[in-house]
């Protein structure tokens, strides 16, 4: 994973993490443990599969780049597939308090797409991949890069 995919990941990742510790408390107030429990459980299963989502993504990007977008859409549709399977199957556990597991998978899950589009806006993405140049000068290249000699 490169520094870029990284940064990425935690500028998504820690948002949510709060977002889910936050919902935790709320939880924990309005519904006791369980609520907490709930809320934390949400709360990692979104920056799970979101995490797996971004990681996929970004290497689909480097090597299949023309499949980018539809990569992207696929992949956010089939997550909140997964979210309603996980809704499906963990409604009637008497662990946590579904409530607060829903609630804060939505919330979790909105928090995660809105740090997303904020880290893409403030990234800065090259639209091509630049080739190497061969045999050039440092000095040459500085010109060129900052407009000299032209």
């Amino acid at each position: 994973m490169q520094s870029n995919d990284a940064r990425m990941l935690m500028q998504c990742a820690v948002p949510t993490a709060l977002a889910g510790a936050v919902a935790a408390v709320v939880s924990g107030v309005v519904a006791g443990g369980e609520g907490a429990i709930g809320a934390v459980v949400g709360a990692v299963i979104v920056i799970l599969f979101m995490g797996i989502g971004v990681f996929a993504l970004q290497r689909t990007a480097r090597s299949l780049p023309h499949l980018f977008q539809a990569m992207g859409l696929l992949l956010y549709t089939t997550q909140i597939l997964a979210f309603l399977v996980v809704l499906l199957v963990l409604r009637d556990s008497t662990l946590f308090n579904g409530k607060a597991l829903a609630f804060t998978l939505l919330a979790s899950t909105l928090v995660w797409v809105a740090a997303q589009a904020r880290a893409t806006m403030k990234s800065k993405i090259l639209y091509v991949e630049p080739e190497p140049s061969a045999g050039g000068a440092k000095g040459e290249k500085k010109a060129a890069a900052t407009g000299a000699g032209s």
